[in-house]
């Protein structure tokens, strides 16, 4: 057992936190694949919804176009026609009306939002991973810095890990926001952000440290979780599906090294899953 600032005692010994970082890891290993595939066939699912909607959408112009034709050349030989004949008798020349252009049509003057559909999902999917390196790279910098007290090497060696593994999600997730032509997000916009910047600054020992990743970690779980069953592309789901068990093991670890035996649920509960009006992009 090491304690550390605070009185507080790592509950279990540090070869016992090893050994499920290292199998937290081996399972984040296996997953890669499956969870690369999703998110390929994820961004072939938009790009394929993207070139559907644009055809539709050139189809529809060129209907309205022939609309707009037909109705000219018929209101051409009524009235309309005897107007231009009294232009052209008068010697004088017309002005151009007001009609609008196609661009004063409110579907092309709207400014459409970055992150729309399942891609708004996926955005928040990054900002989450984002959120969440950040939370355990402050975390080792603070014990560098000494403000944690003495750090067992093995809680160290887990941040370190479940760090790398939240940034191949992001890294995962924000490939499919490039590869559909979308920026990547690369920092966390997300309006409970300076509540944990707040939060991690004022943690005095790693006990206060965890039970802040931990909240952090089910969030991150339930949120994919909740996605599986709310998004419509099939890779999203998959991606998701294949990320989530990590992100349980993270929180699982957690509660081992807060004290406290991580009873499993029959159903993951999805209550602290993030939404997306979290976003703030």
């Amino acid at each position: 057992m090491s304690t550390t600032q605070g009185g507080w005692e790592l509950p279990l010994s540090e070869s016992q936190l090893d050994r499920l970082t290292k199998d937290m890891d081996e399972a984040h290993r296996e997953t890669l694949p499956a969870m690369r595939a999703g998110a390929a066939a994820l961004t072939e699912q938009v790009r394929a919804a993207e070139a559907t909607a644009k055809a539709e959408a050139g189809a529809e112009a060129g209907r309205s176009a022939e609309r707009g034709r037909r109705g000219f050349l018929l209101g051409a030989g009524g009235v309309g026609a005897a107007f231009v004949l009294a232009a052209c008798s008068s010697g004088k020349s017309s002005t151009s009306s007001s009609a609008p252009t196609p661009l004063d049509s409110p579907a092309v003057a709207a400014k459409a939002e970055t992150y729309t559909g399942d891609l708004r999902v996926v955005a928040l999917a990054v900002a989450l991973e984002n959120q969440a390196v950040g939370a355990y790279k402050a975390t080792l910098a603070a014990a560098k810095a000494g403000k944690l007290g003495t750090v067992p090497p093995a809680v160290a060696s887990f941040v370190t890990k479940a760090m790398a593994q939240h940034t191949d999600h992001a890294q995962a997730w924000n490939a499919v926001l490039t590869n559909a032509g979308k920026p990547a997000i690369t920092n966390v916009p997300l309006s409970n952000q300076a509540q944990v910047t707040a939060a991690l600054g004022k943690a005095t020992n790693v006990g206060e440290v965890a039970a802040l990743a931990l909240q952090l970690e089910d969030q991150a779980a339930e949120t994919y979780l909740f996605a599986t069953f709310n998004v419509k592309s099939q890779g999203a789901i998959e991606t998701a599906a294949t990320i989530a068990p990590v992100e349980a093991m993270h929180a699982a670890i957690l509660h081992f090294v807060l004290g406290q035996y991580p009873v499993p649920d029959s159903f993951l509960p999805v209550n602290k899953a993030a939404k997306t009006s979290l976003l703030t992009v």
